[in-house]
């Protein structure tokens, strides 16, 4: 998916922009770090989750009690997850650069400490 893709899926969302964030793969090509990514990952606030969550979308709970919601095939929604603070990108809330630095951090895998390296490649030649 691409950035305009991106974009035109979640302004087709039926929620309030202001409950929710762009994370992780979709913020990467939101930034121009990345061209593409396969699936949106979004936070959300506490209210939004109660909204889901009453519109029938299938919860998992984390053991701190936090949900994750799927809507549809390529939407994936993690209740409070947020790291640093929230801007936007061509008016979608996007989490910041510093805090997707910090959340690929803290996941670790290989793909987000590569993801890392370009995100830093990126901003450094700026």
């Amino acid at each position: 998916m691409k950035k305009d893709e991106i974009i035109k899926k979640l302004r087709e969302l039926p929620y309030d922009p202001a409950g929710y964030w762009v994370i992780t793969g979709g913020a990467m090509v939101l930034y121009g770090f990345r061209e593409q990514t396969h699936d949106i990952d979004l936070g959300c606030t506490k209210e939004l989750a109660d909204r889901l969550e009453a519109d029938g979308y299938l919860t998992d709970r984390y053991e701190d009690g936090r949900r994750e919601f799927h809507i549809g095939e390529d939407i994936e929604i993690f209740e409070d997850w947020l790291c640093d603070k929230v801007g936007s990108v061509e008016g979608v809330p996007v989490i910041s650069v510093r805090g997707l630095i910090e959340m690929k951090r803290s996941l670790g895998r290989e793909k987000d400490l590569r993801d890392i390296e370009l995100i830093n490649k990126h901003t450094r030649n700026e």
